[in-house]
């Protein structure tokens, strides 16, 4: 088995449907045909299985799939989740996980927006080399209607993808207009992100101009200079 994450913590198994008075949160399948050496998902669930649409009870929905867009269903399943009320209100949903720009098609971006997806997240994690195809997937958001504020650039960080190519991703997403996301191998959490493939300055450099950039994207305004912190942790 080629997998390089930790495949001692349990991952993403089963249907999910819980809620608050807020919001709710579902996970309509599992599996991946990836096998990407950071990711438990292809290893732990090697088939391919969606769960039926839960009863939904909140307007404001989270999705945990760990990749909703790569099943043979998923075109019907954001169609049929964009056909949802709750209360004869529309639902608006969230993919918390990056969308695998392998598998977004013009169709399937039209109909996240339709359906009423926002702050969608675009997975850039290997290479740098990459940035046509990802410019290429993130043209089909802009078709389908979604404004460059309302997409985020995932990039896997602590991994085999070096700190100064992330660099170069950033600059990128500079240009784009895009956000940008800090996501750490091995699923770990800010303040416990442990230094793996990147030293500790590095992670804290990096998290530091990630939320930077992001307040430039947002409000064209650098915090540092109107006055906030240094955006340590």
């Amino acid at each position: 088995m080629n997998c390089e994450a930790d495949m001692s913590k349990p991952y993403s198994k089963g249907s999910y449907n819980k809620f608050n008075d807020k919001e709710q949160w579902i996970r309509l399948s599992e599996g991946c045909p990836n096998k990407c050496p950071y990711c438990r998902e292809s290893f732990e669930n090697p088939d391919l299985k969606v769960f039926e649409i839960p009863e939904l009870v909140r307007n404001e929905v989270k999705i945990l799939d760990m990749n909703l867009i790569c099943h043979p269903e998923a075109l019907e399943t954001i169609k049929e989740l964009g056909r949802r009320k709750v209360n004869n209100k529309v639902i608006y949903y969230e993919l918390l996980c990056g969308v695998d720009y392998r598998f977004l098609t013009q169709e399937l971006a039209t109909a996240l927006r339709q359906s009423r997806f926002r702050n969608i997240r675009l997975a850039w994690d290997f290479s740098f080399s990459l940035q046509k195809i990802i410019k290429e997937k993130t043209q089909l958001l802009l078709n389908a209607g979604y404004s460059p504020k309302d997409i985020m650039i995932f990039a896997i960080c602590n991994w085999k993808i070096s700190y100064e190519e992330n660099l170069k991703k950033m600059d990128l997403c500079k240009v784009w207009g895009f956000q940008m996301a800090d996501c750490y191998f091995d699923n770990q959490l800010s303040p416990n992100i442990k230094s793996i493939y990147w030293s500790e300055d590095q992670i804290k450099s990096f998290r530091s101009k990630v939320r930077k950039h992001n307040q430039l994207v947002n409000f064209k305004i650098d915090p540092e200079q109107a006055g906030g912190n240094d955006g340590k942790d």
